[in-house]
């Protein structure tokens, strides 16, 4: 998961490069921030992941054996090490792209590895696949951590379970309904509440592990591993279940770029850790003194009666930051889509004017809110929806693993037998726990694979899309050459001012003047062909941001560099073009854009019901002028029809 809730600027990793090396905060700041905003997720984990991995380990009548209890808890303490200590924060953090981490940051940095070609095209499906399952994992998250939290009422008197559903979809309602304001005075907040959340983890199982000191043999894997010899089926089950505990690693990768390698490394090894792990042993030595506590092993750790009210409402508050951290992270997944056009054109609002990466994206938030409330609703507890929770998790691991092979084998040019010993171990895991958590499709898994599948159709179509129109129009198109040099030849009419016409193919006339010519017969003193291009890296040194060339003595192309992870603001960048010699004044500038109505053709090169979502996809982008941030009032649009 990725997240934009850090209170750091992301600016100060573009000076240098380095997800390590920060600014504008200090190293104590970052730590308690990443403790609040990376680790929400799997932080509160211990609400239902080994309760639920114990459940499938008993036998018919649910009470766990001592040795199944000791098994799985092996099992979910080697997945935290293995997982998350050994893969993400020893390897995976050091696979920074300019300083960001997270699937996309890791598919661009694959992709400038490999280069184009098949190879190339294979990232980019691994991309597209791994950032559709993320959307799976954005709605799942707030309904089962809220709901899983309110259902903590049921141990402190039974008589509020029939409030449990709608409380927590109020609570979801109210959570997606601030959104648009931002989230930079909640942020300062988190980590102290996260902080709090672990510390309260850590001592309430003390005096459990005090009483049954047993419970640490689960230390040793070989308990682990006697466990999966002697359970076969069940065994594989329980490894679907285990998974939930390490559910949110990929937030440790996402948040690179907000917090730096050292703090995300220092508050996993330092707090976050031993804080779940000794809440683990907690919960397993509680059930194996009482069998029956594992219907709500969490909460019964703390004693009846207040202490428990408050930890229901301390649970809610952490659920609550972790259903934060993965709606902004779906935020800034979108905009990074955007810029790598995999989706089109989205409403992008800034929240924040010290950091760019806060951000609000209204049609993303009412998605995922109407998503969040219907899973609810539909499963109507934590235990039904944690079987449909894991999948998207577990595939998004898999491309991950992947792409992480790739970059060390071709990126870090290491040998291709060497990359494979370092990452099969782990992707031979992921591929194991992707395989148990299929085992839970029917009972509630499709909705993950039906939600990735669906946004997996939705990325390939627009940009297989995007990639024919652009090829058919530029058969179409005018060399851009030849036409300046007929037009300085034989020029039209002046007018004084300049234009700038905005095009994504610099080697042709744009349509926007073409149509001008045609119809109006007129041309502005000064002409500008301005491209925008989205790079490679997240984001753009203000240095290279504009590069200037002049073509005529009226023409000039201008292209603009952003980073895939910035918002263009093409006044503001234009505003750099005038150290390099040329005098833009906005108030007597017009931005000529060529709006599209599209059609489908005959023969397109896709089916028709694809055509169609292609065109109903580009018909719900938003608009360029506010995309771009170009004044309304300076813009001139020219209409063309198009087939496609």
């Amino acid at each position: 998961m990725t997240s934009d809730i850090a209170v750091p600027a992301p600016e100060t990793v573009a000076a240098n490069g380095h997800g390590d090396a920060h600014t504008t905060a200090g190293f104590g700041a970052l730590t308690l921030g990443s403790i609040g905003v990376v680790y929400g997720d799997i932080g509160t984990s211990p609400l239902y992941a080994f309760r639920e991995a114990v459940m499938a380990a008993s036998g018919a009548d649910g009470l766990p054996t001592p040795a199944a209890v000791l098994g799985v808890l092996s099992l979910i303490l080697w997945a935290l090490i293995v997982v998350v200590t050994l893969k993400y924060v020893v390897i995976l953090l050091r696979a920074d792209n300019n300083g960001e981490g997270g699937t996309l940051a890791l598919m661009a940095l694959a992709q400038r590895a490999v280069g184009t070609g098949r190879g190339g095209a294979t990232i980019v499906l691994l991309g597209i696949i791994s950032g559709a399952l993320f959307y799976g994992d954005a709605v799942i998250t707030p309904a089962l951590s809220v709901l899983s939290a309110i259902e903590g009422m049921k141990d402190v008197t039974l008589r509020f379970e029939p409030y449990i559903v709608p409380l927590t979809v109020v609570i979801l309602v109210g959570l997606f309904a601030v959104q648009s304001r931002g989230t930079a005075r909640v942020a300062a907040l988190f980590g102290p509440i996260m902080c709090v959340w672990f510390t309260v983890l850590a001592v309430a199982a003390i005096p459990q592990i005090a009483q049954q000191p047993q419970v640490l043999l689960a230390l040793n894997p070989l308990y682990a591993v006697n466990f999966m010899l002697h359970h076969s089926i069940v065994g594989f089950v329980t490894l679907g279940a285990v998974f939930l505990a390490v559910t949110g690693a990929e937030a440790l990768y996402a948040d690179l770029g907000h917090f730096g390698k050292r703090p995300i490394q220092t508050a996993w090894l330092t707090i976050v850790l031993p804080s779940l792990a000794l809440n683990y042993l907690g919960q397993g030595a509680l059930v194996l003194g009482d069998p029956g506590a594992i219907v709500s092993p969490f909460f019964q750790l703390f004693p009846q009666g207040f202490v428990r009210g408050c930890m229901v409402v301390l649970a809610t508050m952490a659920t609550v930051i972790a259903s934060q951290a993965v709606i902004t992270g779906a935020y800034s997944l979108t905009r990074q889509a955007i810029q790598l056009g995999l989706l089109p054109r989205f409403e992008i609002r800034h929240t924040s004017e010290a950091h760019s990466g806060q951000i609000f994206i209204p049609r993303i938030n009412q998605l995922l809110l109407v998503a969040v409330v219907l899973l609810v609703l539909l499963f109507r507890s934590s235990s039904a929806l944690a079987s449909a929770y894991g999948i998207s998790v577990t595939g998004t691991m898999v491309v991950t693993a992947m792409m992480g092979f790739v970059v060390v084998w071709k990126g870090w040019r290491w040998s291709a037998l060497a990359a494979g010993a370092l990452i099969a171990p782990f992707l031979f895991l992921d591929l194991t726990f992707l395989s148990a958590n299929l085992l839970k499709v029917f009972e509630g898994g499709w909705v993950p694979l039906a939600l990735g599948a669906l946004m997996i159709i939705l990325m390939y179509t627009w940009r297989r899309g995007s990639r024919l129109l652009f090829e058919k129009s530029r058969k179409l198109e005018f060399p851009l050459a030849d036409l300046v040099a007929m037009l300085e030849k034989r020029p039209p009419q002046r007018v004084p001012g300049t234009a700038v016409f905005l095009t994504s193919d610099p080697l042709s006339a744009p349509t926007a003047l073409m149509h001008s010519l045609k119809h109006y017969k007129v041309l502005h003193e000064k002409n500008v062909i301005l491209t925008i291009e989205t790079a490679q890296t997240p984001r753009i040194d203000p240095a290279e941001r504009v590069k200037l060339e002049q073509i005529s003595p009226t023409f000039s192309k201008v292209t603009l560099k952003f980073g895939f992870m910035e918002s263009p603001n093409v006044p503001k960048a234009l505003a750099i073009a005038r150290k390099l010699g040329w005098q833009f004044d906005i108030m007597s500038t017009s931005f000529f854009l060529s709006r599209r109505a599209l059609k489908p053709a005959a023969h397109s090169g896709m089916p028709r019901w694809q055509d169609r979502l292609f065109i109903s996809l580009s018909r719900s982008a938003n608009d360029a002028t506010d995309y771009f941030q170009i004044p309304s009032g300076r813009v001139v649009e020219v209409g063309t029809q198009v087939t496609i």
